[in-house]
């Protein structure tokens, strides 16, 4: 970690990319059938969809500092319950972390994380100090739901066109799959009640 990545605060965003931000954030509630989250470059979790919140955690129970992927995976003792293959999905967590900190070495709120990390997590300083780095474009991920058991998801990760920063994460199912069929009931259980 470069002595740089601890001195000085990285610049506010631009009213075009606070927009754009609250479009891709009301975007992802559109997608009602397949978990869906907007993600920061310090894994900060911007926006999640009902199922995102479901299937991960509920990032908007938690105060806005928590709302954060890295720190569910690291942190959060549900993570390693849910997150199957846990230790590689943390790793790759961590390598993202790790590109976004050579990408902007003075970003103090990442170094804050990165601090925090090294502090509270066991695993993180080893994983950090592996120098990998990564930018996940798509891949799969296994999750175990407590209501509806394993489920099973091929990922995309966009990042949006002059927003280099932020990413929108959706979690495919194959039609007719048992994880489309968990993720129906789910959704049935979890949907919205109406108003009388």
């Amino acid at each position: 970690m470069t002595p740089a990545l601890f001195s000085s605060r990285s610049a506010p965003p631009s009213s075009a990319a606070t927009r754009s931000a609250a479009a891709r954030a009301a975007a992802v509630q559109t997608l009602h059938d397949v978990p869906a989250f907007v993600l920061g470059r310090r894994t900060d979790v911007l926006a999640a969809n009902r199922l995102a919140r479901e299937v991960l955690t509920d990032f908007e129970a938690l105060a806005v500092p928590q709302r954060n992927l890295a720190r569910y995976y690291l942190l959060d003792p549900e993570a390693r319950i849910r997150t199957g293959d846990w230790e590689r999905v943390a790793a790759e967590t961590v390598a993202m972390l790790r590109l976004e900190a050579g990408r902007h070495p003075q970003d103090r709120r990442l170094a804050d994380l990165v601090g925090e990390l090294t502090l509270r997590s066991p695993e993180f300083s080893s994983w950090w100090n592996e120098h990998r780095v990564l930018r996940r474009t798509h891949g799969t991920k296994h999750y175990r739901h407590p209501l509806v058991g394993e489920l099973h998801f091929h990922y995309e990760s966009f990042q949006p066109p002059g927003d280099p920063d932020q990413t929108l994460c959706v979690y495919n199912v194959e039609p007719g799959s048992p994880t489309a069929q968990a993720l129906r009931l789910l959704s049935s259980w979890v949907a919205p009640t109406a108003a009388p």
